[in-house]
């Protein structure tokens, strides 16, 4: 009898091990991204880059220095402000915004890039590469308050910077101006549902009287921000996570 009572713990501790390593092992980097579509979360368009794979390699190396800090979320509009960090000084940054990014891949990273950074607040602008591609409107603004419901659950009193997108004007990415004007509407209504959400309306930042883009703020493509544009979106972004 001892000897099998032995021999079972002995095969309780393998258990054990084998297990712990299985979680070490996928504790060691960023889930990888589904390969089905009915294993993404949220609904709409899915953009998969290699660069994104890389991006949050990266992020996963720096998740215990960037612990506490405010978390840019994002497509390119953030991910492409190289000054975020000097810019909001000295509130703490994590940039963890990807060129290309749609709100439903935004969606499948939130957890890992986001929330598992117990950041400070943070701060979403996401739908433009849904906007390019064709993506109704209802399904972005479903995903953004997807995200916004796992920031409430995670904690409810976390601020949250939500962002309507600026206006654009590119060739290469047309879209309709009545479908901006309907997801920034839908947003600017999300962040009136929740206690812990302040809105940052960059449209008119961004915009001449007459609702065209200022394209003294864009990049030469007329759909990215360009330098100025990164200073107005600082001042703006950093005086209201300072008045939160």
């Amino acid at each position: 009898m001892r000897f099998w009572m032995r021999a079972m713990a002995a095969l309780l501790g393998a258990c054990l091990i084998c297990s712990a390593s299985a979680e070490n092992i996928s504790k060691s980097g960023p889930t990888p991204f589904p390969e089905a579509a009915k294993d993404w979360p949220g609904e709409g368009v899915i953009r998969v880059f290699g660069w994104m794979k890389d991006n949050r390699a990266s992020f996963w190396k720096q998740r215990e220095r960037k612990q506490g800090a405010w978390v840019l979320a994002g497509d390119s509009l953030l991910g492409n402000w190289k000054t975020s960090e000097r810019d909001l000084a000295p509130t703490p940054i994590a940039n963890r915004a990807i060129g290309g990014d749609v709100s439903r891949g935004l969606l499948f990273r939130f957890q890992e890039d986001v929330l598992e950074l117990n950041p400070r607040g943070v701060v979403v602008l996401i739908g433009g590469n849904d906007l390019s591609a064709l993506q109704k409107t209802d399904q972005t603004l479903r995903n953004i308050d997807r995200m916004l419901q796992a920031i409430r659950a995670q904690r409810a009193d976390l601020p949250v910077v939500l962002c309507t997108l600026p206006p654009r004007n590119s060739e290469k990415a047309p879209i309709k101006p009545t479908e901006l004007t309907g997801l920034n509407a839908g947003i600017r209504e999300l962040a009136k549902q929740y206690d812990n959400v302040e809105l940052l309306d960059l449209f008119p930042l961004f915009s001449t009287p007459d609702g065209q883009p200022q394209l003294s703020l864009l990049a030469a493509d007329r759909l990215h921000i360009g330098p100025a544009g990164y200073e107005v979106l600082g001042r703006a972004l950093k005086q209201k996570i300072e008045s939160i």
